[in-house]
């Protein structure tokens, strides 16, 4: 289906139902905010449509959101639907913009488990090793993400972070439909950071 938007610009987009899904994973605060932020201060205004966000998966098919929730459920029936530790590491260039590695091997595991249930499904893109990450800016000249990324270097020091939660979305030419979301449970013994 193709759109023609006010400002003259063309889409092409699947019908509703068989538009892409994307997985997503929000961090816990203050994580988030930090990273929110970032994005609202450094992003190009017109390209900032969703919350900052780990990509867990970029394209599933529409057509299959009823096994894709089916699939989470199961996490918390099977007590997998946890809250993820995360180490945020240092930004890193991204050629047109600037994001923050995370290393999480809990996170690496569950979505290597997704990946191999949905392997039929999907995309050379969701194929690829997971390199958990968050971008904070892109498509911006080159730069201006150098200079970005020379300020936040500066003095950064790895955090600990956690994920709180799993986002179902849905792609819609530009921005996403927030379609269902799965609060992963606490943790014992763990206590949120002040990275601010």
């Amino acid at each position: 289906m193709t759109t023609q938007h006010a400002d003259g610009t063309v889409t092409d987009r699947a019908p509703t139902g068989r538009a892409p899904l994307l997985l997503t994973l929000t961090l816990a605060e203050p994580a988030q905010g930090l990273f929110q932020t970032l994005r609202e201060r450094h992003f190009p205004p017109e390209r900032n449509v969703v919350p900052a966000h780990v990509s867990l998966f970029h394209a599933l098919p529409g057509e299959e959101r009823e096994l894709i929730q089916k699939r989470l459920d199961r996490l918390v029936k099977n007590g997998l639907a946890v809250r993820p530790p995360i180490r945020v590491e240092p930004p890193y260039p991204m050629g047109r913009g600037v994001g923050f590695r995370l290393h999480s091997p809990a996170l690496a595991r569950l979505r290597a488990a997704l990946a191999e249930d949905w392997a039929p499904w999907l995309t050379p893109q969701d194929r690829q090793p997971f390199r958990p990450h968050v971008t904070v800016q892109n498509k911006v000249e080159p730069a201006v993400a150098r200079a970005l990324l020379e300020r936040l270097s500066a003095g950064f020091v790895p955090f600990e972070t956690e994920g709180v939660a799993i986002r179902l979305w849905r792609y819609l030419g530009g921005p996403w439909e927030a379609l269902w979301t799965l609060e992963l449970a606490e943790r014992e013994g763990w206590a949120a950071v002040n990275v601010c």
